[in-house]
């Protein structure tokens, strides 16, 4: 089997690293057993980046390793010591590639020397207990787990780069044009698809530098897959002009330069996206007698449809100055259209479930499934083997309001709750009225908040409920106090020691 030396397509499977782990550490030295938490961060994983690079001109190492994955984060140690950043993997491809997910969702088109493309961004590192620390939870004996990165298949296609694309049947001499008015050095024979891979040049015709490539392999049917044009005819689609090269000396049987005209014209016509680029004409090989004839004869015709034609040889060289000349008007005039870009540094982040940091709660035949950004994030970094960060985790989705929204549509104690895609989802049983406080009053690994309720709590969220009713010139405070009126009555501003309206007299018989 033959090596390709050429790939213009290929699929790649792109890994990001892992973020590391936060660490669960207390701070002990002599006479200081418990010196407060110390638990360092886990680092970011590493990204995988595309980058144009001028160095590179095909696919081909993509081609032979298609799987590429960057480096994940280090793991947080004690003594407030993070975790190492992962490295970053930068991928070279060639100035025009497209990139595009497996399903054909197009990402971006890298075009530019040094634009960037963070096809998957590395995991998020976990926190440590250090950084969990507060004036409530002091202690923290759990850390959070770092994220997984992006990890997605995605196409390469490469569109050369090109200011002039030339087209034409094979044999027709466009490698041989290429060769004659750049220093490019194509492969070059007397049999049809000499040229298997487009051939890019340099032409300096003045003050103006342009690029030209060869576009192989055109015949009628190419557009529809036959011979080897379907596979190359994109690389058409940047370039501002478009020059038939014309055989005038050929010695096939049925074919005159105006028909190889309007075949190769339906073909990229059916390819599409090509009409408004300017046309020039090349009738190539007149060194030869019969070609010049031929020239001469159809040069009329040509003109009559409004093309500008110019009789050349790529042997002799005879015309190439003229060609040259007017190709650069062509890319001098495409150019001046064109406001110059800066380099983009693009960054593929895929959208949440529901399209931002809020959630979603939807009864489905598993369960009720909750999806969201947050809530999907918090799940990953959870360490469900600690108690203590399962209650950290109910805390956060409590002050989301993720419990509430579960009783307001119907969920009893018991159902199934499904959190995160359905592919790779965190089940719960739904446990209503458990109001998860922040301050541990048991023994590290035991969670009371499971077992007590905690009226503090269920005032908060009263406040909160209460909150969006409330005056414009009201504060929180307000609010808190205006609740406090309607569940307990004010104590009466005047009364009779010992009467039943005295409120200490009824504490007291209380108390006894």
């Amino acid at each position: 089997m033959a090596i390709p030396s050429f790939v213009d397509r290929v699929t790649l499977h792109v890994a990001a690293g892992r973020g590391g782990n936060g660490v669960a550490s207390v701070h002990r030295e002599k006479f200081k057993p418990l010196g407060g938490p110390d638990g360092g961060n886990g680092g970011p994983g590493g990204s995988v980046i595309l980058r144009v690079d001028q160095g590179v001109t095909t696919l081909l190492a993509y081609h032979h390793s298609p799987r590429r994955g960057a480096e994940h984060g280090g793991h947080g140690a004690g003594g407030h010591r993070n975790g190492s950043h992962g490295a970053d993997l930068v991928l070279p491809v060639p100035d025009g590639t497209v990139v595009s997910r497996a399903n054909g969702e197009l990402l971006a088109d890298l075009v530019g020397l040094g634009t960037e493309l963070v096809v998957a961004e590395g995991g998020r590192g976990g926190l440590g207990n250090a950084a969990l620390a507060s004036s409530k939870r002091k202690a923290p004996g759990f850390a959070l787990l770092g994220e997984p990165g992006d990890e997605l298949e995605i196409t390469l296609e490469l569109k050369v780069v090109a200011d002039v694309g030339l087209v034409g049947f094979p044999s027709a001499g466009k490698s041989s044009l290429i060769a004659a008015i750049s220093r490019a050095r194509p492969k070059i024979a007397d049999y049809p698809f000499t040229t298997l891979v487009p051939n890019l040049g340099v032409v300096s015709a003045g003050d103006t530098t342009y690029t030209v490539a060869d576009v192989p392999g055109l015949i009628e049917g190419a557009s529809e897959g036959r011979g080897l044009g379907h596979e190359f005819l994109r690389h058409v689609e940047r370039c501002a002009a478009i020059v038939h090269v014309i055989d005038t000396a050929t010695m096939e049987p049925g074919r005159n330069p105006l028909d190889d005209l309007d075949v190769i014209e339906q073909e990229l016509a059916s390819y599409g996206g090509l009409d408004d680029r300017p046309r020039l004409v090349a009738l190539n090989k007149i060194d030869v007698p019969d070609g010049r004839e031929m020239a001469d004869l159809v040069r009329p015709d040509l003109e009559e449809r409004g093309l500008r034609v110019f009789a050349v040889s790529a042997a002799s060289e005879e015309g190439l100055r003229e060609l040259t000349f007017a190709m650069a008007e062509i890319v001098q005039a495409a150019r001046a259209d064109q406001a110059e870009s800066p380099r983009e540094r693009i960054v593929i982040r895929p959208p949440s479930a529901d399209g931002g940091d809020d959630f979603t709660v939807t009864d489905t035949s598993d369960g009720w499934r909750v999806r969201g950004q947050k809530p999907e994030r918090w799940v990953r970094q959870t360490d469900f083997s600690n108690d203590e960060a399962v209650g950290f985790l109910a805390d956060r989705l409590n002050r989301l309001g993720v419990e509430s929204r579960l009783i307001d549509l119907g969920a009893a104690e018991g159902d199934t709750v499904l959190i995160g895609h359905p592919d790779n989802a965190v089940v719960f049983d739904f446990r209503p009225a458990v109001d998860a406080g922040v301050e541990m009053l048991g023994r590290r690994g035991e969670d009371q908040r499971f077992e007590e309720t905690r009226p503090a709590a269920r005032r908060r969220r009263e406040i909160d409920a209460a909150m969006p009713e409330r005056a414009e010139s009201e504060a929180r405070a307000d609010v808190a106090r205006r609740i406090d009126e309607v569940q307990r009555p004010a104590r009466p501003t005047g009364y009779e020691i010992g009467s039943d309206d005295d409120p200490d007299r009824l504490d007291d018989e209380r108390d006894a």
